[in-house]
């Protein structure tokens, strides 16, 4: 795949996101691997675990972590009190993306119920009976992938996640969420999350 310059692109979505809130690129072209994942995970009962930041960093250092060890990509997130979506393109010879969001999901458990506990003084608990004796779980069990197959899904998704902050009233502009890639992509700004500008991952 070819993409045009990078600071065309960029005033491109810039232009596109002032009119319509949204970010993206003309023409259409198919990811024939399945290597490119939109993935949504969510805490269990919906407990808003991610209004604290220190658990949205667990999460972020996570999944900074994996990266290095399963070689894949982040190309948009999104980290809302409940639960987080992101965009992940794997390298399949290290994992699959069931293996990455398996140890993803289970470290930060650890991490972020022991800060909790730390932080409250007693158990963290999920008020749901049908844990039975796994009342200790922050994750649901499964979490929702979906494989995205050309350029058009991608950046639909993509304009998805940046939206939900939005749609959810918790800013007015996509860029004004501290815990998004829509700072990456339309200010540049890497101060949070590193993520793989597409165009840039892609030649």
């Amino acid at each position: 795949m070819t993409f045009t310059d990078h600071s065309v692109v960029v005033m491109e979505w810039s232009m596109t996101t002032k009119k319509a809130g949204a970010v993206g690129r003309r023409g259409r072209n198919n990811l024939t691997e399945e290597t490119h994942f939109f993935v949504t995970a969510t805490i269990e009962n919906f407990k808003p675990v991610f209004s604290d930041e220190q658990c949205c960093q667990i999460l972020m250092d996570n999944l900074s972590h994996y990266k290095n060890k399963y070689q894949f990509k982040i190309l948009g997130y999104v980290i809302m009190p409940t639960h987080f979506h992101w965009i992940a393109a794997i390298n399949k010879e290290k994992g699959t993306i069931s293996d990455i969001m398996r140890d993803v999901k289970k470290y930060s458990a650890w991490e972020i119920m022991d800060y909790l506990e730390m932080r409250a003084g007693k158990k963290f608990v999920i008020s749901d009976s049908s844990l039975k004796d796994q009342n200790r779980q922050l994750w649901k069990k499964r979490f929702d992938d979906e494989v995205i197959r050309n350029e058009n899904m991608f950046w639909a998704k993509l304009n998805y996640i940046h939206n939900n902050p939005v749609k959810a009233g918790l800013v007015e502009r996509d860029i004004d969420y501290k815990f998004s890639s829509a700072r990456n992509y339309l200010l540049d700004d890497y101060s949070v999350m590193w993520v793989d500008i597409y165009p840039e991952y892609h030649t």
